[in-house]
């Protein structure tokens, strides 16, 4: 290379050991920078590698790894468990004791207690209660409990005898203003402590318009029990019913007349005690049907055992307690009634009674006309229509009409039982009719069995009886005045009933169309 040369082209001419540590340097590096440059990328891939590796090893679960004992899971459908119900033990009531010479139970306070324990002075199964309400007090206020927990209950039919005031059958249209009528009536009349007062029942009069028509005094016990029947006779209860208040006041003060030992309702001032005592039952036993309360139960129970007490041993009632051997149809019907009631009901029941009462029927039945005796085949009560000789006597079918309405609900079928057959046709000679003038044919006992039996008849007995008996009720009902909506008491047992009595039997004759089922098949 020529010096004209390098000076042109700025060229050095390096000698030979410094150019060759330049070369060594240079090529140091660039192959350095080469090979760094060469191996960076797997560098950073490694690196990556190298912390996604221990990221990984921090995340693993290693508790997996640990050693457990097996476990066997065996799976079945789960079913919701049963709510666990703590159960409370029974409270505890100490004895109710009653004085020896105490002869009714003791009222005590309107708070009172649904159960009692006691069994020792009772002979039944059936405890004594206290009483719902204590004493004279303003009725209207009744504590709400006692339409709860008392001796209420809701009405209605539960498939047996009784109806409910609300089912109406054929035959009973325009009966209904007058059976709201003498339902008022008695309403008004009602005392405050529950009873109705037959002989003194016009106290509840104004003093410029008084009630005639005054029973006897001691039979105040009888002609609550009607009274009573009456109102639950039209779907009225305790608990349901226009006048739940003045059914819950009769049967308090019911309760309260009854001699706790004996059973007995009433005292023994007269020889009819037996009547009002059978009555007072009927009415409890249909009370407590539609309750089913335990604060009722054990004063019907103790009713009905008091019954079945003073039946003669083998035969049926009349009028001594303890008996004395005399039977009469009169006041066997009634305990025929009250104990089928008692047995409807659920109470205990000596149901030997009642083959002894279907016994008695056919004993007293003349086989050709078909008359019920009194005390003895065909014997015509004691009780004759009419009041003076100034007119002809006539005589009803009274007992004839207990007799048949008897053997229906001691479950005698009129189809296979002729006797059946003949007594309804005697009744059809002695249909219901008012007499104004006399009221000798106005003997509204008969009119009640008469007419119960009769719609147990049914066919034409039913429809000519029915034809007759209601214009006979409700034509001749009261329509002025404070004896608006009663009945006069001027047939036979009206002096001994009065107005109280006559109109109580008058509402349950407008009753007949729904106050009992139909017996045969009613069950």
């Amino acid at each position: 290379m020529s010096e004209e040369f390098r000076t042109q082209h700025n060229v050095a001419v390096l000698s030979p050991e410094v150019s060759h540590k330049a070369w060594e340097q240079d090529r140091s590096f660039h192959d350095i920078l080469y090979e760094w440059m060469e191996r960076a990328p797997w560098l950073a891939i490694s690196l990556v590698g190298h912390v996604m590796f221990f990221l990984l090893l921090a995340v693993v679960p290693w508790h997996i790894l640990e050693k457990r004992p097996d476990k066997i899971v065996h799976c079945f459908p789960v079913e919701k468990p049963e709510p666990i119900v703590e159960e409370v033990p029974d409270e505890i009531v100490e004895p109710i004791e009653v004085p020896e010479s105490q002869d009714e139970p003791t009222l005590v306070s309107e708070d009172f207690i649904e159960n009692s324990t006691d069994d020792s002075n009772t002979p039944s199964d059936f405890p004594d209660e206290p009483a719902l309400f204590s004493g004279e007090k303003d009725f209207e206020n009744l504590d709400p409990n006692l339409f709860v927990l008392g001796i209420g209950g809701g009405s209605g039919s539960k498939g047996g005898r009784f109806g409910d005031g609300k089912g109406r059958r054929k035959g009973g249209s325009g009966t209904q203003p007058a059976l709201d009528a003498g339902l008022k009536w008695l309403a008004d009349h009602q005392d405050a402590d529950g009873k109705w007062d037959c002989d003194e029942f016009m106290k509840h009069d104004p003093s410029t318009d008084i009630s005639d028509g005054a029973g006897r005094a001691d039979h105040d016990v009888g002609v609550t029990g009607l009274a009573l029947l009456a109102f639950l006779g039209n779907g009225n209860t305790t608990r349901e019913g226009k006048y739940k208040h003045q059914v819950a006041r009769a049967v308090q003060w019911l309760r309260s007349q009854q001699d706790f030992e004996s059973g007995l309702i009433g005292e023994q001032r007269h020889t009819n005690f037996l009547y009002d005592h059978s009555i007072a039952t009927l009415a409890l036993c249909e009370a407590y049907y539609f309750s089913k309360s335990p604060i009722l139960a054990g004063t019907a129970q103790r009713a009905v055992d008091f019954i079945s007490q003073a039946r003669n041993p083998y035969s049926v009632w009349r009028y001594a307690a303890p008996p004395q051997g005399d039977n009469d149809s009169s006041v066997t019907g009634w305990m025929v009634f009250a104990l089928k009631s008692a047995e409807e009901s659920g109470l205990k029941v000596d149901t030997a009674a009642f083959n002894d009462a279907v016994a008695w029927f056919d004993e007293v039945s003349d086989p050709v006309s078909g008359r019920v005796g009194y005390s003895s085949i065909g014997e015509r009560s004691s009780r004759e229509v009419g009041v003076n000789d100034e007119y002809p006597r006539e005589l009803s079918e009274a007992m004839t009409a207990v007799g048949l309405l008897c053997r229906f609900f001691l479950g005698q079928d009129p189809s296979r039982e002729d006797a059946m057959l003949r007594h309804a046709d005697l009744m059809l000679k002695t249909l219901p009719a008012w007499d104004d003038e006399t009221g000798h044919s106005n003997d509204l006992y008969y009119w009640y069995y008469g007419s119960y039996a009769m719609f147990q008849m049914g066919g034409k007995h039913w429809k000519a009886w029915n034809k007759a008996m209601k214009p006979a009720v409700v034509d001749s009902q009261e329509s002025s005045g404070s004896i608006q909506g009663s009945w006069d008491p001027n047939g036979p047992w009206g002096m001994i009933g009065g107005r109280v009595y006559s109109t109580a039997m008058s509402i349950l004759c407008l009753e007949v169309y729904f106050r009992y089922a139909k017996v045969l098949g009613g069950r």
